[in-house]
């Protein structure tokens, strides 16, 4: 047998074993933090729509993406502690639900890539730099806090016109809260509409905040506690709210608990979005290269039944606009 067939048998059989063992090394699965504001027994339920996002595009929890959750039970102070966690296990993109989620992972670190399903005001709040180039390792989506802060007090003013004291109520006293108060004092001064801080540090205080609203005379309700976070607590709110005949807007699921008027980003659609910056990022996208994204889509609701209990009627002009409305 000649030399020349001897290196060509010896050749093919080096590349078979090569082929052979790169064939035998593990396919690094992708591992991404999630961190909710909710409780984990809400995890299925928030985390859906964004686990449909990944399914469509290819990513199957489980099998070539691995989903590490952590859940602050509606305590923001617990966000930190959380943020710090998933560093330390190594996460490849960590996704947030809140503000204050994100800016407690952004300082957790400067290098894991974060991805925001909603935020308020990231440029105000010191997330990012930019909304076209965000910079630094934080991107995703925003709710857009100052038009939608404004749009919901017109809707809430053109619902019930004799309106003049409406209370903001909130949780914790947040760069984000400041950045939304701030915002919409323009457009409270140009409906007329002196506004009001209702701050609790959580559900045990709801009924004290109501007590101050009562002191104060307000006579209208802004219920910016997070629907991701507080959604279970809405009715208990709601129903405060009918009996001291408030009229109240809120987001998300609000009205489906008993408030008046509803009118929000689809955070569905957002977390189902947020699969996408994660996608990119990890097909090697830089995060301060992916821009900041507003809502797509804002719902609009009414809740009739509510009106009816507090002995308001909604303008015709009013209920014509609205997405969904509640008999």
């Amino acid at each position: 047998m000649s030399q020349q067939i001897l290196r060509s048998i010896f050749t093919a059989l080096i590349l078979t074993m090569t082929s052979f063992a790169l064939a035998q090394q593990p396919v690094k699965v992708p591992r991404v933090g999630y961190l909710l504001s909710s409780t984990m027994a809400d995890m299925d339920q928030r985390t859906a729509p964004f686990r449909d996002g990944l399914r469509a595009l290819g990513y199957f929890e489980g099998k070539n993406i691995e989903i590490i959750y952590r859940a602050s039970d509606g305590r923001p102070e617990r966000h930190p502690a959380l943020a710090a966690e998933l560093v330390e296990l190594k996460v490849d993109v960590i996704v947030t639900e809140t503000t204050g989620a994100a800016l407690a992972a952004k300082k957790a670190t400067s290098t894991i890539p974060i991805v925001m399903t909603t935020s308020t005001d990231p440029v105000e709040t010191g997330l990012v730099t930019s909304f076209a180039r965000p910079g630094g390792n934080v991107t995703g989506l925003t709710n857009v806090g100052a038009e939608l802060g404004g749009k919901q007090l017109e809707l809430l003013k053109e619902s019930a016109p004799k309106l003049n004291r409406v209370a903001i109520l909130t949780i914790g006293r947040s760069a984000a809260h400041e950045a939304f108060l701030k915002e919409i004092e323009a457009p409270g001064r140009a409906l007329g509409l002196s506004l009001i801080s209702a701050i609790i540090q959580g559900p045990s205080e709801i009924d004290a905040a109501f007590r101050i609203m009562a002191k104060e005379k307000a006579n209208g309700l802004m219920n910016r506690l997070q629907p991701n976070t507080f959604a279970s607590h809405f009715k208990r709110v709601a129903d405060l709210a009918i009996k001291q005949r408030l009229p109240s807007i809120g987001a998300g699921t609000w009205v489906d608990a008993g408030g008046l008027i509803s009118y929000g980003s689809d955070l569905n659609a957002q977390a189902r979005r947020a699969a996408v910056y994660v996608d990119k990022i990890l097909k090697g996208a830089k995060p301060a290269d992916l821009p900041i994204e507003a809502p797509m889509k804002y719902l609009f609701a009414i809740n009739l039944m509510t009106a009816n209990q507090i002995g308001l009627t909604i303008p015709p002009n009013v209920l014509a606009r609205a997405d969904k409305v509640i008999k």
